[in-house]
């Protein structure tokens, strides 16, 4: 299997094309930042004429069978997710319509306080709110994967030990490797992998040591030094790939509708824009060259299967069903 946990692209035929020419089995897409239940909706709604369009590209993946059959049928199965509990609002009960409707992850919160936990911006750590444990139950009941890639630290070890099913971080680095505010320490990794949960690989520059500069040898020989400390079988990629994006998109992601100012994050006040990707990963099409980086670094066949989309595949079989 070869699956992408995340990717926020500005969707075209020529991107279904580029993953079907990259191999690419499975996506999952963020089809909500700020946006209300409602609004959410609407971006499902096209999927779905997308969906009708390119049946012979893409199809709703919904099941961990569903990358099986896209693998067959030379396919990319698409999932869907949440980087915001935005879309649920304040009712616990839209958490099992979102499921039903195909969502499979929901980020607790997107850099920011939500009313589940604390983002990786904030300068107090309060942890999981009450509301937040009554969610992640809700969300362990029906099927809906705990994402905690935009959340600060105490928040996601917090999450990791209250849900009774693994949870994940879907695009994200370890932070010694690049200190990112997004990039996790390793008591938040090992949080989350020694309770099954899985770790997946950023390639957005601003994750990456040397940023647009980060070479294919330094990204791979993390992954193996991450695999050393914590296992190879509960990490993946996520590369965050925000393909044919302009500019101003970057300002909604961090942004919404919470400030009248531009939240420059991680990025330069002087460029907010989108950075550069590096030279060995500008789209779907790539891919083979990331997997041959992780053979040339040393890792075994059968890690760089579970790294390239095996470990994904197994965690999507474990995860997506109702309890």
């Amino acid at each position: 299997m070869r699956i992408d946990n995340l990717q926020y692209a500005n969707w075209s035929e020529k991107i279904f094309r580029q993953m079907r020419e990259g191999g690419v089995d499975a996506v999952h897409v963020t089809i909500a930042y700020h946006e209300n239940f409602r609004e959410t909706v609407l971006n499902l709604e096209q999927w779905n004429r997308w969906f009708e369009q390119y049946p012979d590209l893409i199809m709703k993946g919904q099941w961990a069978s569903d990358v099986g059959l896209a693998k067959e049928t030379g396919r990319t199965a698409i999932f869907f997710g949440f980087q915001n509990p935005s879309p649920i609002e304040d009712d616990i009960g839209l958490v099992e319509i979102v499921h039903t409707l195909g969502v499979r992850f929901m980020q607790l919160t997107y850099n920011n306080q939500s009313l589940l936990a604390t983002g990786c911006y904030e300068a107090e750590d309060t942890g999981i709110t009450r509301m937040g444990k009554q969610v992640i139950g809700e969300m362990n009941r029906v099927g809906l994967v705990v994402d905690m890639s935009h959340s600060a630290d105490r928040s996601t070890i917090e999450a990791a030990d209250i849900s009774q099913r693994p949870i994940a971080i879907t695009h994200a680095n370890p932070h010694d490797w690049s200190p990112a505010l997004r990039n996790k320490k390793d008591d938040v990794i090992r949080a989350v992998t020694q309770n099954g949960g899985m770790l997946g690989f950023s390639i957005y520059p601003h994750h990456l040591k040397g940023k647009s500069d980060c070479t294919l040898d330094s990204f791979c020989e993390m992954i193996a030094r991450t695999a050393d400390k914590f296992g190879t079988q509960n990490l993946g990629i996520g590369s965050d790939l925000c393909q044919d994006q302009p500019d101003r998109v970057v300002e909604w992601m961090r942004v919404g509708r919470w400030s009248k100012e531009m939240d420059f994050g991680e990025g330069s006040a002087a460029a907010p824009g989108f950075p550069p990707m590096p030279s060995w990963f500008r789209d779907n099409r790539d891919f083979d060259t990331l997997e041959a980086g992780l053979r040339k670094v040393g890792m075994a066949p059968q890690e760089v299967a579970g790294i390239m989309g095996d470990n994904w595949h197994r965690f999507y079989a474990e995860g997506f069903r109702p309890m």
